[in-house]
């Protein structure tokens, strides 16, 4: 059986196990230790040198990074494949994916370090929130005029194109920044989350978010015992939208991480 290593609120994992459930794969997906403080180990760390989820275990190949591994299972498994027919549309949905995976993801995560772990407060709080609102709008409306006239992102069928992007227009609804009312876009985001592979994913967040009681991670990365991992684009987020505070009280407290050493 395929191994997805998973955490339900990353989106790049949401992705992957939309076109697991898509393609009808049988997979188990456990949640490694160690993500919040840096400290993975074992087969997850095999598998992902990064200790970043998703990482992909099949039979004797493993796999890390979402895009890798979703070209990986549209190569194995190919019906239903989740890649468009045409080459152009092949590379529209990976512009799609590139654009949401870096630039996209950074504000729902930058959000989540001012909203969750506190690493802003007061007015520089509320000047970072309404910027990312405004970069968000301005997505929206590019995401407006990639979906046009289609049903799907992806064209004529569900498929890549739309696994990449609605995991992070949920993410958005769930900061408080829905697509407008009536658009394009939400009534696409709609039919998206009416798909059980995609409804499966909102079900895994409530699932834990309904389990144990979560601790008080503000209080955590305080103490150096929760870093959150800081990648190229969202480092350039917390300084673009008035955190660069932010990262120099991160390094100077030890409570915020970059990706590990390879070897």
């Amino acid at each position: 059986m395929i191994t997805l290593y998973d955490h339900p609120l990353s989106p790049y994992a949401q992705k992957v196990k939309i076109s697991l459930r898509e393609k009808g794969l049988a997979y188990e997906a456990p949640m490694p230790g160690g993500l919040g403080a840096g400290g993975a180990q074992g087969a997850f760390v095999e598998a992902s040198p990064r200790g970043e989820v998703p990482a992909l275990v099949d039979g004797d190949v493993r796999i890390f990074d979402s895009t890798i591994i979703l070209e990986y299972l549209d190569d194995a498994y190919p019906d239903p494949p989740m890649r468009p027919d045409s080459a152009a549309d092949r590379a529209r949905v990976r512009m799609l994916e590139e654009v949401m995976d870096t630039h996209f993801e950074a504000i729902n995560w930058g959000l989540s370090e001012i909203r969750w772990f506190r690493r802003a407060q007061g007015a520089q709080a509320e000047a970072m929130f309404a910027a990312a609102k405004a970069q968000t709008e301005g997505f929206f409306a590019w995401l407006e005029k990639e979906l046009g006239d289609r049903e799907w992102f992806n064209g004529d069928r569900f498929g890549w194109g739309d696994l990449s992007v609605v995991p992070y227009v949920n993410g958005s609804v769930g900061q408080g920044n829905p697509p407008a009312e009536g658009s394009k876009l939400a009534k696409w985001l709609a039919r998206a989350n009416a798909r059980p592979s995609v409804a499966a994913c909102v079900a895994d967040i409530a699932a834990l978010n309904a389990g144990a009681s979560m601790p008080n991670v503000a209080d955590l990365v305080e103490k150096g015992l929760f870093k959150r991992e800081y990648r190229d684009h969202r480092l350039e987020w917390m300084i673009k939208s008035g955190g660069l505070d932010v990262v120099v009280k991160g390094l100077e407290r030890d409570n915020i991480r970059f990706a590990p050493p390879f070897g």
